[in-house]
């Protein structure tokens, strides 16, 4: 069947749901594993979350897409050393872990916040690529000795530890 050819959803998926658009997707992951509305001491990612975190430095934030829509986004926080030891303690929340970063700071540790990544993207190595790379844009300016992650998933966890390797 031609790519152009308009097919009803149901022909293709007779007995499943049919995929929804990339953002929609990404935005599920994220309800399904952190359950961020649910928790209002996690970081709400909206408007002024991401102006911040772009102050900070741009590669807090990045994405991987295709002509869907996002397929892959990973947000690092870079934080000092006693941001990072109250937020570890459980002094200070995800959220204001944020809040206690202060744009023009120098940042020795950097917490990988999220990363989110569709199915079929998984396992191949492109999650970890995007991360290598936005840490080390952000070593560009920043002395990142430390990185720190509350895990959510056995799959975030071992990206963690790959990562550090």
């Amino acid at each position: 069947m031609p790519f152009n050819e308009c097919v009803p959803l149901k022909k293709i998926f007779p007995k499943k749901m049919p995929q929804l658009p990339n953002y929609q997707r990404m935005f599920q992951i994220i309800d399904d594993v952190f359950a961020t509305r649910e928790d209002p001491d996690q970081l709400q990612v909206d408007e002024e979350v991401i102006k911040k975190l772009n102050e900070i430095h741009p590669s807090c934030l990045s994405e991987m897409a295709d002509e869907n829509g996002p397929v892959i986004w990973a947000l690092m926080i870079p934080t000092t050393e006693k941001v990072m030891d109250d937020f570890l303690s459980g002094k200070i929340s995800e959220r204001e872990l944020l809040d206690q970063t202060r744009v023009g700071e120098n940042f020795t540790c950097l917490y990988l916040c999220s990363v989110t990544t569709l199915p079929e993207y998984r396992h191949k190595g492109k999650t970890k690529n995007i991360c290598l790379n936005a840490i080390e844009d952000i070593r560009t300016n920043f002395p990142i000795a430390t990185l720190y992650v509350w895990a959510f998933t056995p799959e975030g966890e071992s990206l963690a530890q790959e990562i550090s390797r």
